[in-house]
């Protein structure tokens, strides 16, 4: 048992070895770190035979498509997931529907197989790689772009039409009465886990956060977000749909979520590298044998089936309304087998449908089309000729707000009146769980998450805005949201609020480019209230207000440039004015202060 759990321990590292060297390397001679990954399984399976069992390394990696359909499930609202439903329900369906057909016809004319059998090899040939063609568009940035939506559309009805493939196995198996394998009871059951499903995450999943949020410990959350995430899953898996689907469904429902942000960056890590995985695992499942034996016929069938797959996804993209550089764009991100072949084909050779034999080289032909899709996405750019794209635009909170505000206590909300009047876009985020559910009855769009965190900050949509406004309390916190943003974000403008005088000499020391002292502007207009209050007219008292403001700058200019006035400390200085020790009764308007007195903190 030692020896096992051993060897075992010892797969991983090699695995883990594996990844962190071809995925940086792919990268750096311009191919898609995808390719890295599958190569790395090739080498590490078929070919030095280091680690085996691919298929259940397979079933495992599979967990990372799951949480791939979550994290895009957090950025589509429902309402934006309604405005795609014809893109979805009428492009999607086209496409699995006429490629199915014509793959179908073609198969059976050139193997003369039985109707059975080739229309199970047509229909699960139409499908397309999720898990591909979602990694290839996040790693070029063009998942928000239009034909990035367009994709995902029809990426989504195939996870749809996997349901009713797996249920049509039996239906066209031999000497079996599959009639029954999804009938109307199943129907209904699948029904009601959607529908539950959707109540959970309308009114139980955010007090669960909540909850968790209040205790303040991070490990909490990231169990509480792969909780959901998998019993999501595993919920749709038990009545017969998509894993994936499931978690596509707790994403969209949580899409709205205060919590949406800190829950991408929980799940971020495990997304990346169960893919990772599942990428490798394709290449140690990859049959070196079947290839070699059959090479000429995979030679044939995997460019047919891509150049028909492209052909027929580019005519339906331009029937449903896409520009030519979109429909040539999506047409060559799709033309792939999709990873459910693997279950479909393996369910029809449990069924007697398909001969193990046929199934091992369907299975090569897929996972060679998938090696190739990178290839034909490159090709893209030379069919394409250079333009400016349009991006669609995006709906999502903290994609291309004005202003990124990071706190949300008493200065932050009164400053975020003044940005919201003004007509900016403004996303807010605070670390108080308490404070985000309080003002959720007051109209306020703010999310839960740690300013502290680069993850936290990027899920925020910090790289697309224009400013980030600091609004923190603690001088400590500022501070290590100032360096970790100037550190990992250089090119964001950065406004700040001190919390003294000395807070903001070594802000100013930091280059931020604004800052302002909490209580300087509270203090000068209860001044000046004062004055008038015991006789001042409006107008003088406005300019001793406005006088102190100015000597206070010239003498925080003078300490930070590192000079002292005689007698002067940094961080304790001398009023401006010196108070009289003697009393004396105000019943005139006095003169104006001397300006060459000290300068006030």
């Amino acid at each position: 048992m030692a020896t096992e759990h051993g060897a075992q321990f010892t797969e991983i590292l090699v695995l883990l070895g594996a990844a962190a060297v071809s995925a940086p390397l792919f990268k750096r001679i311009g191919l898609a770190t995808v390719l890295g990954y599958i190569a790395a399984g090739v080498a590490l399976g078929p070919v030095a035979t280091l680690i085996t069992g691919g298929d259940d390394l397979l079933d495992f990696g599979e967990l990372g498509v799951v949480l791939l359909l979550f994290v895009i499930g957090l950025e589509l609202k429902p309402s934006r997931l309604w405005s795609m439903r014809r893109d979805i329900f009428g492009l999607g369906a086209a496409q699995v529907i006429v490629t199915g057909i014509v793959l179908t016809a073609l198969v059976r004319s050139a193997t003369g197989f039985g109707w059975e059998q080739a229309t199970i090899i047509g229909m699960t040939l139409a499908l397309s790689s999720t898990a591909f063609a979602l990694q290839l568009l996040e790693e070029s940035g063009d998942t928000n772009r239009r034909y990035g939506q367009t994709s995902f559309s029809i990426l989504l009805f195939q996870d749809l039409a996997i349901v009713p493939l797996l249920a049509l196995v039996p239906l066209l198996a031999p000497g079996t009465d599959g009639a029954d394998a999804f009938g109307a009871g199943d129907f209904a059951v699948a029904v009601v886990a959607v529908a539950a499903l959707i109540a959970a995450g309308r009114y139980l999943l955010n007090p669960l956060f909540r909850i968790i949020a209040n205790t303040g410990a991070r490990e909490a959350m990231i169990a509480a977000a792969l909780f959901v995430v998998l019993g999501a899953a595993t919920l749709m898996q038990s009545v017969g749909l998509s894993m994936a689907m499931g978690a596509f469904v707790a994403g969209v429902m949580l899409a709205e979520s205060s919590y949406r942000h800190e829950l991408e960056t929980s799940i971020e890590p495990f997304r990346g590298i169960l893919l990772a995985v599942f990428f490798m695992a394709v290449g140690l499942s990859l049959d070196l044998g079947i290839i070699l034996s059959e090479w000429l016929v995979i030679l044939v069938a995997v460019p047919v089936l891509m150049l028909v797959k492209a052909v027929i996804c580019y005519c339906l993209c331009r029937a449903f309304g896409s520009t030519h550089a979109d429909a040539v764009r999506v047409a060559l991100l799709l033309p792939q087998g999709g990873e459910f072949g693997f279950v479909i084909f393996s369910a029809a050779t449990a069924a007697f449908l398909l001969p193990p034999e046929l199934t091992s080289l369907l299975i090569a032909i897929i996972t060679v089309s998938m090696v190739a899709t990178p290839l034909a996405v490159a090709l893209g750019r030379f069919l394409i000729p250079a333009e400016k794209e349009e991006t669609m635009e995006e709906d999502f909170d903290g994609a291309g707000s004005d202003v990124l505000m990071i706190g949300f206590s008493r200065f932050g909300q009164i400053a975020s009146q003044v940005l919201l009047s003004g007509g900016a876009r403004v996303t807010i985020i605070d670390h108080s769980a308490n404070r985000v559910r309080a003002v959720e009855k007051f109209g306020f769009r703010i999310y839960f998450g740690d300013g502290r965190r680069k993850d936290v900050l990027e899920a925020a949509g910090i790289r697309q805005a224009r400013i980030v406004a600091v609004c923190t309390h603690g001088r400590e916190a500022t501070d290590r949201i100032v360096d970790l943003i100037q550190s990992e974000f250089p090119h964001v403008r950065l406004f700040v609020r001190s919390y003294d005088r000395d807070h903001t000499l070594t802000l100013r020391a930091r280059d931020v480019e604004y800052e302002i002292r909490e209580t300087l502007e509270s203090g000068l207009t209860f001044g000046r209230r004062t004055l008038e209050a015991v006789g001042l007219d409006e107008v003088t008292a406005a300019d001793i207000v406005e006088d102190v403001r100015h000597r206070d700058e010239e003498r925080l200019s003078i300490q930070a440039a590192g000079l002292k006035d005689p007698g002067v400390s940094i961080s304790s200085p001398e009023p401006l004015i010196r108070p009289r020790h003697e009393g004396r009764r105000i019943d005139r308007v006095p003169d104006m202060p001397d300006t060459t007195a000290p300068v006030s903190g």
